[in-house]
């Protein structure tokens, strides 16, 4: 049994490295889309999801994307609809939005098995490539999901489950857009091309710009500490048959990493000079959290990534 002083320690990092607790007043408020939260039972265990979908959707309905957001370590899919504000684009867009929740071994402390990140998901190797699996299986037979147009976006270690998805299931994801996650240098190839954008904060202490990111004190990852942000536009660029050396912009406090790829094979990279581990354009997820900048509005500059870049 873990010492009770080392639980609290973790608990206390998934709080941190989340920004999930609490979402505060003034956070985007979800439309009138229907839908809630519904399960299903994967490896043995009842996992969880919230699904926003456009009012009166049906299967005989014309094909609507989905977009999947992944909470960040310690949160939940309640307090990613709230910080992300996605769901306000599900009427307007008519975009299928679900916020699918991650395992714990008791309370609200969710994370995602990222293989190097995250506590209780890392530690028992949960399944959840598996579960989302079955999760898109689920949805495609209940509304009338547009298989090429099947997006992975989360925060912080739900970044980091967006980069694996896109890394294992290249035939499922269309794009990615990973918000304040890293990877870990030794990730072995992705199975096929996935264009991507990422968004960093410059002042991130958790998922430092530079590398070395390893959690509070040290608990939580598995050891392996990440490597520099940019190390995700390198990699993708790989996998997608880009040019390595990426052209850079600065605008104000954003800078833009763009990577030179084919067509329809994007790769970006915003680094935020005044963000930290939050997400931009978004809401602080506790009164302790990272104040996000308003320099971009992450949901909707992914959405319009998304939206140019469909399956072929």
């Amino acid at each position: 049994m873990r010492p009770l002083r080392s639980l609290l320690a973790a608990s206390t990092l998934l709080l941190a490295l989340a920004s999930t607790a609490c979402a505060q007043r003034g956070a985007r408020r979800p439309s009138a889309a229907s839908g809630g939260e519904r399960s299903l039972v994967h490896d043995g265990t009842t996992r969880t999801y919230v699904v926003r979908a456009p009012r009166g959707l049906t299967r005989a309905d014309a094909p609507v994307p989905v977009v999947l957001v992944f909470h960040g370590g310690g949160g939940s899919a309640t307090n990613a609809e709230r910080m992300t504000g996605f769901t306000a684009l599900v009427e307007r867009e008519r975009v299928l939005v679900v916020y699918p929740n991650g395992s714990s071994r008791a309370g609200p402390l969710r994370t995602w098995n990222a293989v190097h990140c995250c506590a209780y998901a890392m530690e028992q190797n949960v399944d959840d490539v598996g579960f989302v699996n079955a999760l898109l299986d689920r949805l495609a037979a209940e509304y009338p999901v547009d298989a090429k147009r099947v997006f992975a976006t989360g925060m912080s270690n739900g970044a980091m489950m967006s980069h694996r998805l896109a890394r294992e299931l290249p035939h499922r994801i269309a794009a990615i857009a990973p918000v304040v996650g890293a990877l870990f240098g030794d990730e072995p190839p992705a199975r096929g091309p996935v264009p991507m954008l990422a968004f960093n904060g410059a002042l991130d202490t958790l998922i430092p710009p530079g590398g070395g990111g390893e959690g509070r004190e040290g608990r939580g990852f598995d050891g392996m500490r990440t490597t520099p942000v940019q190390d995700q536009g390198t990699y993708w660029a790989r996998a997608n048959g880009c040019q390595g050396t990426p052209q850079i912009t600065a605008r104000g406090v954003l800078r833009h990493y763009i990577w030179p790829c084919p067509p329809g094979r994007s790769v970006e990279l915003y680094l935020v000079d005044d963000n930290g581990h939050a997400w931009p354009g978004g809401e602080r997820g506790s009164l302790r959290a990272d104040s996000p900048s308003r320099a971009i509005d992450a949901t909707e500059a992914m959405w319009a990534f998304f939206r140019a870049h469909p399956k072929p």
